[in-house]
């Protein structure tokens, strides 16, 4: 697949690497911006605050499958439900929300765990199949918590919960979903 993210911080740098290894063609954008019009994905790895000011800066986007790998810091723009509507307004593609519940200070310790970790995402029929395959490229489970709508904004409002956890246990931490006996 041809991907190309938008933020090359520890999100989106993070996955850039895991997907090249998976054998991806991937190419990241900062604040420079660039083109996208190759893309077959289009990932979303910047501050929630800043998705109108990163995407500007970029050609090319026009209706691609779109992963929103941000999260909320600050307050959200009351136009939309959440971070990943107003991606889904600025790219016009399918949508996903993904990436935003794992840390990525962990990413390079994925292949040491005894199971996969889980990584839950919400996603509009047209992005549910790709986005699957690339949070498995990446190394996780993929956990499907059901469409954008309410799905997006219960994954943003979660991340204080995240949050809260490492804070607790003192540091990033993967979890896992699955039912009783398949763990």
């Amino acid at each position: 697949m041809n991907i190309t993210v938008i933020g090359r911080g520890h999100v989106g740098g993070g996955l850039a690497r895991l997907w090249e290894k998976a054998g991806h063609q991937v190419r990241t954008l900062g604040r420079d911006g660039g083109d996208a019009s190759d893309a077959d994905v289009v990932v979303v790895a910047v501050p929630g605050s800043l998705v109108a000011e990163a995407l500007q800066g970029v050609t090319g986007l026009g209706g691609q499958v779109t992963i929103d790998a941000t999260n909320l810091y600050a307050a959200r723009d009351d136009a939309f439900p959440s971070l990943a509507h107003q991606v889904r307004s600025i790219i016009g593609g399918p949508t996903a929300k993904s990436f935003n519940t794992v840390f990525a200070s962990a990413y390079d310790q994925l292949g040491t765990q005894r199971v996969t970790p889980s990584n839950l995402y919400a996603a509009e029929p047209g992005a549910k199949d790709v986005t699957a395959q690339l949070i498995s490229d990446a190394g996780f489970d993929p956990v499907y918590v059901g469409d954008l709508d309410p799905g997006a904004r219960l994954l943003e409002d979660s991340s204080g919960l995240t949050r809260a956890i490492a804070g607790q246990i003192g540091g990033p931490f993967f979890y896992r979903y699955g039912r009783p006996g398949e763990l």
